[in-house]
C-alpha cells in the first residue's frame, strides 16, 4: 500500500525479523493475541507515513506468516551478521535511490508508536549537514534504576542535537548535583539509502567492541547521528518471555 504524505519526507520502513533468538525461541512467530508478534510490528509500521513496509527475513516461514499483512517480504542471506547488513541487501535489492530514507524497525517492537517511526525520518529529511546519514531517538531517564542500568543505552548529545557518544555507563556522570538530563537511547534508525552499503564496510571500531553499540561505528568513522528527543511513551522490545506477557496484557487493554 502507498500512502498519500504531505509536506512529510518520504521513507521505506524496513524490518528485519530473524528466526534465531537466544532467549525467546523464535519470537517472532510467538502468539501475541492471536496474531505472531511480527505481524503486530508490521501493523504499527503502517500506521506510520511509510511509503512502503519491507520485511526483511531469513526464514520461510516469517514470511509465510506475513502472507495476509501489508508489506513486502524479502528473504535475505541469512548469514549476515546484523540487521544493518540485512538493511544494506534490502536497499541494494529495491535501488532505492541514494538519498531515500530508510528507517529501521526491529521486528519485535510490536508497542512502537508509529509517530516516533515517522519522527526519526523528519528528523533526518531535515538535518542540512551532508555528513549526518543517521537519525536516531532518546529520552530523558526519569530513575536512578534505568540510569545505572547497562541494558538501558545512554546518549550525549551536542547543542545542535548530534551524538557525542553512546555507552552503556552512566553518562552524563553528575560529579556533584546533576544540572542536565540523562538520555535514554531509543534503538530505532533512519539512514540515507547510500549509507547502508558504506556502514557494512566500515571496520568495527575498538569502542564498538567494548561496549558492544554498533552505533559508535559511525562516530568512530566521522560521521554524525542525529537524535530525536520526545517525551511520550516508547513502547518496549520483547526479549523475554516476560516481555511477551506484558504484551499480551498490554494489547488486551486497548
Amino acid at each position: 500500500m502507498v500512502k498519500e504524505m504531505s509536506n512529510k519526507p518520504e521513507f521505506t520502513v524496513v524490518i528485519p525479523a530473524r528466526m534465531a533468538s537466544t532467549r525467546l525461541p523464535g519470537k517472532m512467530l510467538a502468539d501475541l493475541n492471536g496474531q505472531p508478534l511480527i505481524c503486530h510490528t508490521v501493523a504499527r509500521a503502517n500506521e506510520s507515513g511509510a511509503q512502503k513496509i519491507v520485511v526483511a527475513t531469513d526464514h520461510q516461514d516469517i514470511a509465510d506468516a506475513l502472507v495476509n499483512s501489508d508489506c513486502e517480504v524479502l528473504l535475505t542471506d541469512p548469514s549476515h551478521p546484523s540487521g544493518s547488513d540485512r538493511l544494506a541487501e534490502v536497499a541494494d535489492r529495491l535501488k532505492f535511490d541514494q538519498q531515500h530514507i530508510v528507517v529501521n524497525v526491529q521486528g519485535d517492537e510490536p508497542m512502537i508508536p508509529p509517530r516516533l517511526i515517522d519522527e526519526v525520518a523528519a528528523a533526518l529529511a531535515s538535518s542540512s549537514s551532508a555528513n549526518t546519514v543517521m537519525a536516531t531517538a532518546a529520552k530523558v531517564i526519569d530513575s536512578d534504576d534505568a540510569l545505572a542500568d547497562p541494558n538501558t543505552v545512554k546518549v550525549v548529545v551536542n547543542r545542535h542535537g548530534s551524538a557525542l557518544y553512546f555507552s552503556r555507563s552512566t553518562i552524563p556522570y553528575a560529579r556533584g548535583e546533576r544540572t542536565c538530563d540523562a538520555l535514554h537511547h531509543v534503538g530505532i534508525y533512519a539512514y540515507r539509502a547510500h549509507f547502508l552499503n558504506t556502514f557494512t564496510q566500515l571496520e568495527p571500531s575498538s569502542l564498538e567492541t567494548c561496549e558492544s553499540l554498533e552505533q559508535l561505528r559511525v562516530l568512530d568513522h566521522g560521521y554524525a547521528i542525529q537524535v530525536y528527543q520526545f517525551d511520550y511513551p516508547a513502547g518496549f522490545g520483547i526479549d523475554t518471555q516476560a516481555d511477551l506477557d506484558k504484551a499480551r496484557a498490554a494489547l488486551q487493554g486497548t
